[in-house]
């Protein structure tokens, strides 16, 4: 099965070099799109793991955050990568598995640069007021 033709929710971070994995989910862990190599049962593993993540981080940061803020992005290092998980806003994650070398500062600022073309995407026109 082919993946979703999405690219535009991921095209910010696929590229970036170290990348392996990129998946974009909804609150509840369901894959809305994902990098072409990745097979569906692998995305939608990532997508739960990643949703699940977020549900524990979202519980931390009620406790232990400042001024009500909400979580706003996760990383877990494991042997051979990382896992960055980000809220995109509207309900939407975005998670990027990457290898061991890539350089947490530039996936994080591709993140954002992707999460702020999710709103562009989502945001509703100005209504046109009418002149008679």
């Amino acid at each position: 099965m082919n993946p979703p033709q999405n690219d535009w929710m991921i095209s910010e971070v696929v590229g970036v070099p170290g990348v392996r994995h990129v998946v974009v989910l909804s609150a509840d862990g369901l894959v809305r799109t994902r990098s072409q190599e990745l097979d569906q049962d692998t995305a939608d593993r990532l997508a739960a793991a990643a949703s699940g993540l977020m549900s524990v981080g979202t519980s931390l940061a009620k406790t232990f955050g400042r001024g009500g803020k909400a979580l706003v992005q996760q990383m877990t290092e494991f042997e051979g990568g990382f896992l960055f998980v980000r809220s995109a806003g509207d309900g939407t994650r975005l998670a990027v598995v990457t290898e061991d070398t890539v350089n947490p500062a530039l996936i994080g600022s591709q993140m954002v640069l992707q999460v702020k073309r999710f709103g562009e995407h989502q945001a509703t026109p100005a209504r046109r007021t009418r002149t008679t």
